[in-house]
């Protein structure tokens, strides 16, 4: 069993940052691939990144590219996502979860994502 717990999120306004992060506890959390994702309201929920174990690796949806970046911290068992020049369309829902041993190559549909946790809120005013 893995547990995630997710925080950071809030009410900002378009082009500022925002660093969420993921607390990663339970068994072997560091053999997992660790995705983030957002469901934004009336909308399909999307794969916005995801970092593999031991390698780090990191993959990124197009909407992602150039502005999120993943990271993770296995001695703290911590998960971040580090979130610039936010835009309206970034508010959602963000959640992360966990896949077992790595990021997928179907990661951003999240049908592999084993464990998930409960969301934080992000909000993006123009």
């Amino acid at each position: 069993q893995v547990q995630l717990v997710e925080s950071g999120g809030g009410l900002v306004h378009a082009g500022s940052s925002l660093r969420l992060s993921c607390v990663v506890s339970g068994s072997s959390p560091d053999s997992f691939g660790i995705g983030w994702f957002r469901r934004a309201s009336g909308k399909e929920r999307e794969g916005v990144s995801c970092i593999n174990p031991n390698d780090g690796t990191a993959y990124y949806a197009d909407s992602a590219k150039g502005r999120f970046t993943i990271s993770r911290d296995d001695a703290k068992n911590m998960v971040y996502l580090q979130m610039n020049s936010l835009k309206p369309e970034d508010t959602g829902v963000y959640y992360c979860a966990a896949e077992r041993l790595s990021c997928g190559r179907t990661w951003s549909r999240g049908l592999r994502m084993e464990y998930w946790g409960q969301g934080t809120q992000v909000t993006v005013s123009s």
